[in-house]
């Protein structure tokens, strides 16, 4: 195996040139692909999001064919390691890791296979297949998800194995741990999903959390309060609504309302009442706390070279990158599949958001939110996926009525297409019920900080 010796070893106590260097080069081109926004193709993105972007438009046309035959062979692989059989299957870790698994992720990898060839083909109920179910997520969500979760697996050990994590969260501990009650290191999550994507932020949280650095309120807080919509699908919403002219203060008035229910959601149940415990595997691993007598910026560098000295092998790094992304495409992405479509076929063929949303219909009336009956719907069906709010809001004539929609789907951050998914599917202790408790909560906090801007702006 290669190895990366320490040469140069550690000097009177201290460390070479050589271990400083495996920390900031790495760190510095993982800064560089997930955080940094460049302008690319008419818009803001990341480096990341430029290579995930280039890749997708290369090979648009064979992506949901190619996944749609990864999600059955996953459906397939999932049933025949069931049988005696296959039971040498179970002896080969990776192959167990991506195909054995309880009987209800089961039953969900083969409904997502079906969905996925009912799409693919156009056979079946035209519910599964249509415009506005099935193919949205076959055509639309799942190439996104597919050329992203090849890229953030491949590059993420960039941010979380050389130190940049550890360096950053002994620096911004002061702010991040009395405003959001979390360790510093949960602003590169924000910071990810800011620059690039929402479900990058939340694949970050699950690692860090299964390597031992959040708790389970911690992990729980910062996928449900942090994975927010970067700034490209920010103003994608906004121009589909028709409000991006008025772009800068749409999006200030989405940062702020991020900020203020990011504030408040951490400090009541049910994410205050998540156990201070972490991940029993691997037990505590995090430590930002500065000892006296030391400057911030000297522990976050001490902490993040220690970090970095423990990489042993890039080979090793590589291979585990590969891993996830095999687990993403043949574990997460059949989720999405199934579950995406079902909550489509709810929002758009069934009633149900719509009674849901009643009880928004006076709350919008006294918040003096016109066409309060037409945009009732958009507070709630977000949950299902983060664009219909903007499919419902782009049919009502009131540009302050559409602002608001705007801002809250964007602020809502939960929504079972894609998030959800991530959550449920992760080992994050959070519920599907949790999880619309506190869709709701940042709904009801952020819709009346919506409503004050929008007539300040519209006045």
């Amino acid at each position: 195996m290669e190895r990366i010796h320490n040469s140069g070893t550690e000097r009177n106590g201290g460390y070479s040139a050589k271990h400083y260097m495996k920390f900031w080069l790495p760190s510095l081109i993982g800064v560089l692909l997930f955080l940094v926004p460049v302008s690319f193709d008419g818009k803001v993105t990341i480096g990341l999001g430029i290579l995930a972007d280039s890749l997708q438009g290369a090979i648009s046309d064979y992506i949901p064919g190619f996944m749609t035959v990864v999600l059955v062979v996953s459906a397939l692989g999932s049933l025949l390691v069931r049988t005696p059989a296959f039971n040498v299957v179970k002896r080969q870790s990776v192959l167990a890791m991506l195909f054995d698994v309880a009987p209800f992720w089961i039953v969900l990898r083969v409904i997502g296979a079906l969905f996925a060839l009912s799409t693919l083909f156009e056979v079946g109920p035209e519910l599964i297949w249509s415009p506005i179910t099935g193919q949205v997520m076959l055509y639309d969500l799942i190439p996104v998800l597919m050329v992203w979760f090849l890229f953030a697996c491949l590059f993420m050990p960039l941010l979380l194995e050389f130190g940049l994590m550890d360096f950053i969260g002994t620096m911004v501990r002061k702010v991040m741990v009395p405003l959001f009650t979390l360790p510093g290191r949960s602003s590169i999550d924000a910071l990810a999903s800011w620059m690039g994507s929402g479900t990058v932020g939340v694949l970050l949280t699950t690692q860090q959390y299964e390597s031992g650095y959040y708790t389970k309120r911690e992990a729980a807080v910062v996928a449900t309060n942090f994975s927010i919509a970067s700034i490209a699908f920010s103003l994608v919403i906004a121009r589909f609504l028709n409000i991006d002219g008025m772009f800068v203060q749409f999006y200030f008035t989405v940062v702020v309302t991020g900020i203020v229910a990011a504030v408040i959601c951490p400090r009541i149940p049910p994410l205050s009442r998540k156990k201070e415990t972490y991940y029993g595997p691997v037990g505590k691993q995090i430590e930002e706390e500065v000892p006296k007598g030391v400057s911030d910026f000297k522990w976050g560098v001490q902490k993040a070279v220690e970090k970095a000295d423990q990489v042993t092998s890039f080979r090793g790094v590589a291979k585990r990158g590969v891993v996830n992304v095999l687990d993403i495409w043949f574990a997460l992405i059949p989720l999405v599949m199934a579950i995406g479509t079902f909550a489509l076929i709810i929002a758009e063929f069934t009633p149900v958001f719509t009674y849901l949303s009643y009880p928004f219909v006076p709350i919008l009336e006294l918040l003096r939110i016109p066409e309060a009956q037409a945009a009732a719907p958009a507070m709630i069906v977000g949950f299902a996926d983060m664009f219909l709010p903007a499919v419902i809001g782009s049919s009502i004539e009131s540009e302050l009525t559409r602002f608001v929609i705007g801002v809250l789907s964007l602020t809502q951050l939960i929504y079972m297409s894609e998030i959800g998914v991530l959550l449920v599917k992760s080992k994050i202790p959070i519920s599907i019920l949790e999880l619309f408790i506190v869709f709701l909560q940042r709904t009801i906090i952020s819709l009346p900080i919506a409503a004050l801007m929008a007539h300040l702006l519209f006045f």
